[in-house]
Protein backbone atom coordinates (compact mmCIF):
# COMPACT_ATOMS: atom_id res chain seq x y z
CA UNK A 1 0.00 0.00 0.00
CA UNK A 2 1.38 3.35 -1.06
CA UNK A 3 1.16 6.40 1.26
CA UNK A 4 0.82 10.01 0.19
CA UNK A 5 3.00 11.67 2.81
CA UNK A 6 4.43 14.38 0.51
CA UNK A 7 0.91 15.27 -0.69
CA UNK A 8 -0.45 15.43 2.89
CA UNK A 9 2.42 17.64 3.99
CA UNK A 10 1.91 19.96 0.99
CA UNK A 11 -1.84 20.17 1.67
CA UNK A 12 -1.21 21.00 5.35
CA UNK A 13 1.32 23.66 4.39
CA UNK A 14 -1.11 25.30 1.92
CA UNK A 15 -3.92 25.31 4.49
CA UNK A 16 -1.62 26.95 7.02
CA UNK A 17 -0.81 29.78 4.61
CA UNK A 18 -4.43 30.22 3.55
CA UNK A 19 -5.76 30.31 7.09
CA UNK A 20 -2.90 32.49 8.26
CA UNK A 21 -4.17 35.30 6.01
CA UNK A 22 -7.68 35.14 7.51
CA UNK A 23 -6.93 34.92 11.20
CA UNK A 24 -4.75 36.99 13.47
CA UNK A 25 -2.80 34.69 15.78
CA UNK A 26 -1.69 37.66 17.87
CA UNK A 27 -5.19 38.25 19.24
CA UNK A 28 -5.34 41.86 18.10
CA UNK A 29 -7.51 43.34 15.41
CA UNK A 30 -5.90 46.64 14.49
CA UNK A 31 -3.15 47.69 12.10
CA UNK A 32 0.10 47.96 14.11
CA UNK A 33 1.52 50.23 11.40
CA UNK A 34 -1.34 52.70 11.96
CA UNK A 35 -1.87 52.40 15.73
CA UNK A 36 1.19 52.95 17.90
CA UNK A 37 -0.12 54.13 21.28
CA UNK A 38 -2.87 53.97 23.85
CA UNK A 39 -3.65 56.34 26.70
CA UNK A 40 -5.41 55.08 29.80
CA UNK A 41 -6.34 57.85 32.18
CA UNK A 42 -6.55 57.37 35.93
CA UNK A 43 -9.89 55.84 36.85
CA UNK A 44 -12.19 57.68 39.24
CA UNK A 45 -14.20 55.91 41.94
CA UNK A 46 -17.67 57.44 41.65
CA UNK A 47 -19.10 54.65 43.83
CA UNK A 48 -17.38 55.91 46.97
CA UNK A 49 -17.03 52.24 48.01
CA UNK A 50 -14.22 49.73 48.10
CA UNK A 51 -10.64 49.89 49.28
CA UNK A 52 -8.93 53.29 49.26
CA UNK A 53 -6.55 52.21 46.48
CA UNK A 54 -9.23 50.61 44.25
CA UNK A 55 -8.99 53.14 41.41
CA UNK A 56 -5.19 53.05 41.50
CA UNK A 57 -4.80 49.31 41.10
CA UNK A 58 -7.57 49.06 38.51
CA UNK A 59 -5.86 51.77 36.42
CA UNK A 60 -2.49 50.03 36.73
CA UNK A 61 -4.00 46.63 35.92
CA UNK A 62 -5.56 48.06 32.73
CA UNK A 63 -2.19 49.53 31.69
CA UNK A 64 -0.33 46.30 32.48
CA UNK A 65 -2.81 44.15 30.56
CA UNK A 66 -2.67 46.28 27.41
CA UNK A 67 1.11 46.55 27.62
CA UNK A 68 1.51 42.76 27.96
CA UNK A 69 -0.95 41.89 25.19
CA UNK A 70 -0.29 44.54 22.53
CA UNK A 71 2.64 46.37 21.01
CA UNK A 72 1.03 49.72 21.90
CA UNK A 73 3.04 52.29 23.81
CA UNK A 74 1.24 53.57 26.93
CA UNK A 75 0.95 57.37 26.94
CA UNK A 76 -0.47 59.63 29.68
CA UNK A 77 -2.77 61.26 27.09
CA UNK A 78 -3.51 61.65 23.36
CA UNK A 79 -2.92 58.02 22.37
CA UNK A 80 -4.23 56.58 19.11
CA UNK A 81 -6.62 54.63 21.34
CA UNK A 82 -7.93 56.33 24.49
CA UNK A 83 -9.57 54.71 27.48
CA UNK A 84 -11.23 56.68 30.26
CA UNK A 85 -12.82 54.76 33.10
CA UNK A 86 -14.94 55.32 36.15
CA UNK A 87 -15.91 52.84 38.86
CA UNK A 88 -19.67 53.25 39.03
CA UNK A 89 -20.59 50.57 41.52
CA UNK A 90 -18.94 48.43 44.16
CA UNK A 91 -21.70 46.48 45.88
CA UNK A 92 -21.73 43.60 48.30
CA UNK A 93 -25.14 41.96 48.55
CA UNK A 94 -26.78 38.66 49.49
CA UNK A 95 -27.02 36.08 46.73
CA UNK A 96 -28.41 32.55 46.50
CA UNK A 97 -31.17 33.08 49.04
CA UNK A 98 -32.06 29.84 50.80
CA UNK A 99 -34.85 28.94 53.19
CA UNK A 100 -33.54 27.55 56.45
CA UNK A 101 -35.25 24.70 58.24
CA UNK A 102 -35.22 26.62 61.50
CA UNK A 103 -38.82 27.69 62.13
CA UNK A 104 -39.53 31.19 63.32
CA UNK A 105 -42.41 32.06 65.66
CA UNK A 106 -44.82 31.62 62.75
CA UNK A 107 -43.53 28.11 61.88
CA UNK A 108 -42.11 29.40 58.59
CA UNK A 109 -38.42 28.96 57.85
CA UNK A 110 -36.08 31.92 57.69
CA UNK A 111 -34.61 33.16 54.39
CA UNK A 112 -30.82 33.42 54.49
CA UNK A 113 -28.10 34.25 52.00
CA UNK A 114 -26.28 31.15 50.80
CA UNK A 115 -23.54 33.46 49.53
CA UNK A 116 -22.64 37.11 49.30
CA UNK A 117 -21.83 38.64 45.92
CA UNK A 118 -19.37 41.42 45.24
CA UNK A 119 -20.23 43.20 41.99
CA UNK A 120 -18.06 45.86 40.37
CA UNK A 121 -19.32 48.02 37.50
CA UNK A 122 -16.91 50.17 35.48
CA UNK A 123 -18.00 52.70 32.87
CA UNK A 124 -15.58 52.86 29.93
CA UNK A 125 -15.35 55.63 27.38
CA UNK A 126 -13.27 54.38 24.45
CA UNK A 127 -12.00 56.62 21.66
CA UNK A 128 -10.37 55.40 18.46
CA UNK A 129 -8.77 58.58 17.06
CA UNK A 130 -8.29 57.04 13.62
CA UNK A 131 -11.71 55.42 13.24
CA UNK A 132 -14.47 57.14 15.29
CA UNK A 133 -16.97 54.46 14.26
CA UNK A 134 -15.28 52.24 16.89
CA UNK A 135 -15.88 54.70 19.75
CA UNK A 136 -18.19 53.65 22.58
CA UNK A 137 -19.31 54.54 26.08
CA UNK A 138 -20.38 51.37 27.88
CA UNK A 139 -20.46 49.81 31.33
CA UNK A 140 -18.77 46.50 32.09
CA UNK A 141 -19.41 44.45 35.18
CA UNK A 142 -17.99 41.48 36.96
CA UNK A 143 -18.79 39.64 40.17
CA UNK A 144 -17.68 36.90 42.51
CA UNK A 145 -19.56 35.01 45.21
CA UNK A 146 -18.19 34.58 48.70
CA UNK A 147 -19.30 32.52 51.71
CA UNK A 148 -22.05 34.18 53.75
CA UNK A 149 -19.74 34.25 56.75
CA UNK A 150 -17.27 36.52 54.95
CA UNK A 151 -17.61 40.23 55.64
CA UNK A 152 -16.91 42.80 52.91
CA UNK A 153 -13.90 44.05 54.88
CA UNK A 154 -12.37 40.57 54.71
CA UNK A 155 -12.21 40.53 50.92
CA UNK A 156 -8.62 41.09 49.88
CA UNK A 157 -7.09 42.79 46.86
CA UNK A 158 -6.33 39.46 45.14
CA UNK A 159 -10.00 38.48 45.29
CA UNK A 160 -11.07 41.89 43.96
CA UNK A 161 -8.53 41.59 41.15
CA UNK A 162 -10.13 38.32 40.01
CA UNK A 163 -13.28 40.32 39.32
CA UNK A 164 -11.51 43.26 37.66
CA UNK A 165 -9.42 40.93 35.46
CA UNK A 166 -12.64 39.69 33.84
CA UNK A 167 -13.73 43.28 33.25
CA UNK A 168 -10.34 44.20 31.76
CA UNK A 169 -10.50 41.18 29.44
CA UNK A 170 -14.00 42.21 28.28
CA UNK A 171 -12.80 45.76 27.58
CA UNK A 172 -9.73 44.44 25.77
CA UNK A 173 -11.81 42.22 23.49
CA UNK A 174 -14.25 45.07 22.76
CA UNK A 175 -11.47 47.56 21.96
CA UNK A 176 -8.31 46.25 20.32
CA UNK A 177 -9.22 42.58 19.88
CA UNK A 178 -12.69 43.42 18.53
CA UNK A 179 -14.02 39.86 18.96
Amino acid sequence: MKTCKPFSFLLLLCLTFLLGGCYSFSGINYDPAQYKSISITNFNNASGQGPANLQQFITEDFKDYFQRNTNLRILPQAGDFQIEGQIMSYTFSPAAIQRSDIPTGSNIGLDQAGANRLTIVIQINFTDTKNPANNFDQSFSGFADFPPTLDINQINQTQIRQITERIIYSVFTKTVANW
